[in-house]
């Protein structure tokens, strides 16, 4: 790799942080309650009818304690609240509350329209072909122990 040439990871943590930072200081200018970016994401990270923690923390690449603390601060906040799992009595789902929803709404809406803005800072067709590669199934990452790595 070029030495002045930055990996594929700091340009994809790039866009991630331009658009959690948009995003963040459009909610706050909103008026909308302060989260941290790791309380977005687990808030990203939910299934309409409710995720456990386990499948949250793998989602978000956190440990489970993290996804728990994260979960439980959003639940005191209102945004989120604990449900009963149908398959497991060990297991609570986590879920938006009311509250939560309209967030999600409004945070969505903020999305939408910060992509609007990538559109006319980079062109339409680059967005729509950024969406395209990143839909895309990848499959598993590879396997080191393997020839083809």
């Amino acid at each position: 790799m070029d030495a002045g040439r930055r990996s594929l990871p700091q340009l994809l943590g790039e866009a991630r942080r331009w658009l959690e930072d948009a995003l963040l200081a459009a909610l706050e200018a909103a008026g909308a309650e302060q989260v941290s970016s790791t309380q977005l994401q687990l808030f990203a990270a939910l299934d309409e009818r409710g995720t456990t923690v386990s499948e949250l923390a793998r989602r978000m690449g956190v440990t489970r304690q993290t996804a728990h603390k994260t979960a439980h601060t959003l639940i005191a906040m209102g945004l989120l609240e604990q449900a009963p799992h149908p398959a497991s009595a060990r297991q609570v789902l986590i879920r938006r509350t009311p509250k939560g929803r309209r967030a999600h709404e409004r945070a969505t809406g903020v999305l939408e329209s910060l992509e609007r803005v990538l559109a006319e800072r980079i062109g339409e067709r680059s967005v729509a072909e950024l969406r395209a590669v990143l839909e895309m199934p990848w499959g598993a990452p590879p396997d080191p122990s393997t020839p083809e790595g």
